[in-house]
């Protein structure tokens, strides 16, 4: 039965008895109340998890309508099972109706304690003793046998079982811990603003996927880029990921990999969201790999990778699904349907097929017209608007929001605009929504489609910001025009045809020269302009990456034509000869494993935002003697190993936002000048195990991120001269302090402080 004494006044409490609770507790109150169960309640709601205890309700002789409600509107049942519970014909009732929502999708988790579960489920001890009489009082048997029935279903689930091999607030801070991550994977996915057309593809798939066995099971979808497989799989994520212990959605998996630790980067997020630990790192893919068996072999666990193509991607990720728990589902979204074919394992395929006529009517009508119908001056318009875009989701979704609030005269124009195109192919139609654009619109477009795809969307601010672009209003009309997306992280993404639209408007400046265009991103053109020396001033922007580790012969000047190149990309290349050149008008220089250990003597940094160098052979000290660098906002020196300190940097990156140390293994000491860089946002110092030194915080009013994490050999953590109320996340992880200073209450602001178990004797 369970309790609600005066706590109950809390934000936890019954007073919420109509909203949506995470946990709702059943318990034995005379057993637990007032020592393990309370503990748990109260620090279920320090962890900010709403909890329904209860002790108020009327006492009558069958449990009331109320907790029912309860029960049935909370997220997950955790179960109390101690000596007595079996004695309480009211606790008995709450459990029959906790199994009944889990048929439903609840969550429902048992913990044992002082008592054993071999006992509950076999109805043992004094589990057997109270039904043994319930059977004598009730003449109802069949309601004692439900109660058997629930005591055993329940008994069989995994949960917790205290055997006092550790304290009673160890054991209830691991179950709070894996609570908060259950609480973190219930959190729904936003899928479309109109989702037409979803709902009958979604109970195809539900088919294929059945919940309800107990094997491992896989179902990848096909189609081509835009048909709606991402929003598809959202939708049926949304419905099926509350029957899990852990779900994760891995989104834009192939771009993803295309980054610089791409795949150790997805690893650490497909833990991170099963598991709910931030401080699980992976030091390489193989190691990642063994990670992954190891932690989540025993976990029932719902996997989305969305947008994959190539087998490696998923093998890096669950191997060939030998290890996850029966019940396990996976789902994977591909534009490649031999790629499913190739993968085996008993695999189920569902073709994402374009929407009809009908369907695609009614998506366009609603983000043209705002209603499911459209107006009738306009029926002959929408018929050729559903040829174009022969059913593809996003070519009715740009085109709809390009037309909206239009007149007749400006409808027929514009479609008389599509007939002239020749190619009907959706790439084409996309393209109209970019001419719709002024012309630093246009740039910022190009340059996100070229570049800055999956980037942070205020990483991407700062570096057009410089090049007089008017990103923010410019970023947000991107948006409107359905080009663009913010996802839940603030990064930005676009639709494979949207960039692919993009970058073939930058290839017709120049088809056959490449050296004229103003954007190279493929490795064979860029590849070709430098080892040519075939640049020119036209060039804005270079990446020059490959999949596979290559080697390119750079002439001495290969970049000395490129007068007004703002962004340089290399990675997965290795350089062969001088670099004497880089042009002044460089924003973003982001060059992992640079071959030199200073920039070119006749660089001027001052335009400089980004400089990215990670695993490179810097020595940061050379470089930052080169000048002023007056508008450098990150740097990333993740893994230079030739750094070991830090000189002044209040006058060399006076506007330094973001600083990454991570991995620098011998540096010794940063420099005091690091607590003097007031735009200072996030500073980042993981595993620099020689580190012995941090700066004085000073004037770092703007600190809002600080990760301090197996720096082994810092004893002393700096004082607080101020309130600072900026910071607002510390990791203090793996150090040797013993101690925080008292003025480490000045930190007013803070809202996540994780302090692991290397923090000395805490």
């Amino acid at each position: 039965m369970a309790l609600m004494t005066s706590k109950g006044a809390s934000s936890c409490s019954f007073s919420h008895q109509y909203n949506n609770f995470d946990v709702f507790l059943s318990f034995r109150g005379e057993d637990t109340y007032h020592g393990f169960t309370g503990q748990l309640y109260d620090a279920l709601c320090q962890w900010g998890i709403h909890t329904f205890i209860d002790n108020n309700l009327p006492r009558e002789e069958q449990i009331s309508a109320q907790i029912f409600k309860t029960i049935e509107s909370s997220m997950i049942s955790i179960i109390v099972f101690s000596e007595n519970y079996a004695s309480s014909t009211w606790c008995l009732d709450e459990l029959v109706k906790i199994v009944e929502c889990k048929k439903n999708g609840q969550l429902m988790r048992p913990i044992f304690y002082n008592v054993d579960p071999s006992e509950v489920r076999n109805q043992k001890g004094k589990f057997g003793e109270a039904l043994a009489k319930h059977e004598e009082n009730f003449k109802n048997n069949k309601k004692v046998q439900s109660w058997r029935k629930a005591l055993y279903e329940v008994a069989n689930i995994s949960g917790w079982h205290y055997k006092h091999n550790c304290s009673e607030f160890e054991f209830i801070q691991e179950i709070v811990k894996e609570i908060s991550n259950s609480k973190l994977n219930h959190t729904p996915l936003f899928v479309a603003r109109y989702p037409v057309g979803i709902n009958y593809r979604v109970e195809s798939i539900k088919l294929l996927l059945d919940i309800g066995s107990n094997d491992v099971r896989m179902v990848g979808m096909y189609g081509p880029g835009g048909v709606g497989k991402t929003t598809l799989a959202k939708a049926i994520y949304n419905m099926v990921y509350a029957l899990f212990e852990g779900s994760s959605f891995l989104e834009n998996v192939t771009d993803r990999f295309g980054i610089f630790n791409g795949g150790i980067q997805l690893q650490e997020t497909f833990l991170y969201e099963i598991l709910g630990d931030i401080n699980v790192k992976v030091s390489n893919v193989s190691r990642g790999i063994n990670l992954i068996r190891e932690k989540l072999c025993s976990k029932r666990i719902l996997l989305i990778l969305d947008d994959v193509d190539k087998l490696d991607q998923i093998e890096i990720l669950i191997g060939q699904c030998d290890f996850l728990a029966p019940g396990s589902r996976i789902i994977i979204t591909t534009r490649d349907k031999h790629l499913l074919a190739s993968f085996g394992k008993g695999l189920s395929t569902y073709e994402v097929k374009e929407l009809d006529d009908h369907e695609a009517l009614e998506l366009f009508s609603l983000h043209a017209f705002q209603r499911n119908k459209p107006n009738e001056e306009y029926s002959k318009f929408t018929d050729q608007v559903i040829c174009y875009a022969k059913g593809i989701p996003l070519a009715l979704a740009i085109i709809g929001a390009n037309l909206y609030g239009r007149n007749e005269m400006e409808w027929k124009s514009t479609l008389d605009k599509y007939e002239r195109i020749p190619n009907r192919e959706i790439q084409q139609i996309l393209q109209i929504s970019y001419e719709g654009l002024d012309e630093t619109e246009q740039d910022i477009f190009l340059d996100i489609a070229c570049f800055f795809k999956g980037f942070f969307k205020n990483y991407v601010v700062d570096i057009l910001n410089s090049c007089n672009l008017y990103p923010i209003i410019g970023i947000q009309r991107l948006t409107e025009k359905c080009l663009i997306t913010i996802d839940r992280h603030d990064k930005l993404w676009m639709h494979d045809l949207v960039q692919q639209m993009g970058r073939e408007i930058v290839r017709q400046e120049s088809p056959k020269v490449p050296g004229i265009r103003s954007r190279l991103w493929c490795y064979e053109d860029a590849f070709e302009v430098l080892t040519e020396n075939m640049g020119s001033e036209k060039i804005r922007g270079m990446m020059i990456c490959t999949l596979e580790r290559a080697k390119l012969q750079l002439e001495a000047k290969s970049f000395e034509k490129m007068k007004k190149l703002k962004f340089l990309i290399v990675a997965n290349v290795d350089i062969c000869g001088d670099i004497e050149y880089l042009p002044n008008e460089l924003r973003l220089l982001d060059w992992p494993e640079f071959p030199l250990s200073t920039l070119p003597p006749n660089f001027h940094p001052q335009k400089l935002i980004a400089l990215n160098m990670p695993q490179s052979q810097v020595v940061l000290d050379k470089i930052l003697k080169m000048g002023q660098f007056k508008n450098l906002t990150y740097m990333n020196f993740h893994s230079c190993q030739y750094i070991t300190k830090l000189s002044d940097l209040s006058i060399t990156t006076p506007n330094i936002k973001q600083l990454n140390l991570n991995e620098c293994r011998n540096l010794v000491e940063v420099h005091d000048s690091v607590g003097c860089l007031d735009k200072l946002e996030k500073l980042e110092l993981y595993n620099c195990t020689e580190l012995r030194i941090l700066p004085s915080f000073l004037m770092m009013k703007s600190l809002n991120h600080l990760d301090i994490y197996m720096c082994t050999r810092l004893e002393k953590f700096p004082d607080i001269p101020y309130e600072m109320d900026g910071l607002k996340y510390l990791t203090f992880v793996g150090t040797a302090i013993r101690e925080l200073p008292p003025s480490f209450g000045n930190l007013t602001g803070l809202e996540t402080l994780h302090l692991g178990s290397g923090f000395g004797a805490a």
